[in-house]
């Protein structure tokens, strides 16, 4: 007879591994809490296991719907200690190796590990014919990993997760992974944004049932981190740091929301507080450098320079604590990596300084598209200050990153690369005097990044091609278009300075005074809190909305 428990209730229990209690929440019954125990919202999924245990299962399906994989798994192996026939805690290992659904390729260990939880859940005998479909699911994840490619496995493991809700219509929990798999495998060619859409009709539809729920919340933001979708995420951004406080994730994951919308000061804000979780109670290096990121993007687009540079100088102590073999946290180690040469690159090429650009000095990291970064804001700033022939060396380092990621049958990470090279291309195109080649390069740049989204790793591109041809219009003194370059830019990454600046001078240069002044006043109106002294873009804005 299954032991099956719909026991709903709250409870703290140590894990060894965090170095602090973890509550384990439900949707129903509350009682008062320990104030000092973290707070990560209000989860209840029911399985066969002993009733004793579902308060601790409770707690790491928690931790699983905030990323935070390390503290999972510890949850589910202290299950297995008091009921080692609970299969289903096997599978919450499984898919704490799984990790980021929106993290990149898998390493051996991680396939490893997942797949050995999940072979140890199905030689069981214990459980339901439900608790073994999610293991099923889960193996389309880890199996045949020789002979199936990433891509193939987790559309498996997405039509796994459609059949096991069409049989079992009453779990809730099984609605909110199956929308979490129909976001993992969307195509980031697909500009309908089908599966996003169907992940958010379940996902919203549960939320308004149960508020206090992190995955909800979690993956609503998820679901809608694309340009035409991101302000309907903006009341689960809100959210989601008030249900689950106390998880670094849960506290970086509304800056998703805020980035899309240029909501600049709200993503430094809470990206502050994720770093600090981060750094203060989980050691979670690439955590730490992924919020990093997203909060020196907003210091740069904010003109706060001096707040940016400060966080520079804690990126060498970060990166040398990446390495990391266990489970994790919500960014892998491939996260930290490419946070560790993007936040360099953002600092020279946000603020112009092309010879800064050029002088980067590529990490090392073993994460080709990470290293593409330096290269190519190397590649800008060698072209963009008269260092041709450096600049053709540095695209043809980006040509060669690119093969290596096709080659490895990475298609999504080879095509960003590609874009790269080609935007500095035509920049070396255009330093070599071939002004009609390099807006022909350019373009096929701008063409290829419309055709495809940006990753959950990275705030934005490290220069959006778009942007980059406006530049080089306004150079051109092609001014009308470059103005249609910016505006277009601005449409899909609203308040950013250079776009906002490049469209104020285009707009000057053709002779449209009301609208240069419009940008000109949006840009100073997104650098109120900017240095003193300000950038000399900001002074030129100032002067001119006098």
């Amino acid at each position: 007879m299954p032991r099956l428990s719909t026991l709903v209730l709250t409870a703290f229990v140590s894990v060894p591994s965090l170095g602090a209690q973890v509550p384990s929440t439900a949707p129903q019954e509350t009682h008062t809490h320990d104030p000092a125990a973290p707070r990560l919202g209000a989860v209840h999924f029911t399985t066969s296991c002993e009733p004793a245990v579902q308060a601790d299962f409770d707690r790491g399906i928690a931790l699983l719907h905030s990323f935070w994989f390390s503290g999972s798994v510890a949850a589910f192996e202290g299950v297995l200690q008091r009921d080692p026939g609970c299969a289903m805690a096997h599978w919450g290992i499984a898919m704490s190796w799984w990790s980021n659904p929106f993290g990149g390729f898998r390493t051996p260990k991680a396939l490893a590990e997942g797949l050995a939880a999940v072979e140890a859940g199905l030689a069981l005998t214990t459980g339901t014919p439900r608790e073994r479909a999610y293991l099923d699911a889960a193996a389309q994840l880890f199996r045949d990993t020789a002979t199936r490619d990433q891509r193939t496995r987790t559309v498996a493991y997405e039509h796994a997760m459609a059949a096991l809700t069409a049989a079992h219509p009453d779990d809730v929990e099984g609605r909110i992974f199956y929308a979490l798999a129909l976001a993992q495998t969307a195509p980031p060619t697909d500009k309908s944004y089908a599966n996003q859409l169907e992940a958010a009709s379940i996902l919203e539809e549960e939320f308004a049932r149960q508020p206090e729920h992190p995955g909800l919340a979690h993956y609503i933001i998820h679901a809608f981190d694309v340009p035409p979708l991101a302000s309907r995420g903006l009341n689960a951004a809100r959210r989601y740091a008030a249900i689950a406080p106390d998880a670094p994730h849960a506290l970086h994951m509304p800056s998703h929301t805020f980035t899309r919308l240029g909501l600049w000061q709200d993503s430094i804000d809470t990206n502050l507080k994720s770093a600090e979780a981060a750094h203060r109670d989980h050691g979670a290096a690439s955590e730490e450098l992924h919020a990093l990121d997203y909060q020196v993007y907003a210091f740069l687009q904010t003109g706060q320079d001096r707040a940016a540079r400060a966080v520079l100088d804690r990126v060498p102590a970060l990166v040398a604590a990446v390495p990391n073999g266990g489970a994790g946290n919500a960014a892998p180690p491939t996260a930290g990596y490419y946070a560790a040469a993007a936040l360099p690159a953002r600092y020279a090429l946000e603020r112009a300084a092309w010879d800064d650009a050029s002088a980067l000095v590529p990490p090392g990291t073993p994460v080709p598209w990470a290293e593409a970064v330096t290269h190519f804001a190397r590649a800008l700033g060698a072209a963009r200050s008269g260092r041709v022939e450096f600049a053709r060396q540095e695209v043809a380092r980006l040509a060669a990153l690119s093969r290596t990621l096709a080659e490895a049958k990475d298609a999504y990470w080879a095509e960003q690369v590609e874009i790269e090279r080609l935007g500095a291309a035509a920049w070396t195109t255009l330093a070599e005097g071939r002004s009609e080649d390099a807006l022909t390069l350019m373009r096929e740049a701008v063409t290829r990044e419309d055709a495809t989204e940006k990753a959950a790793v990275t705030p934005g591109p490290i220069k959006p091609a778009r942007e980059l041809l406006g530049e080089m219009l306004l150079e051109l003194k092609r001014p009308v278009e470059a103005l249609a370059a910016f505006e277009a830019t601005l449409t899909k990454e609203p308040n950013r300075f250079r776009a906002e600046y490049g469209a104020a001078r285009a707009a000057q240069a053709a002779g449209r005074r009301q609208t240069a002044v419009a940008h000109y006043a949006q840009l100073l109106q997104i650098c109120r809190r900017a240095d003193t002294p300000a950038r000399p873009e900001l002074v030129e804005a100032a002067a001119a909305t006098r």
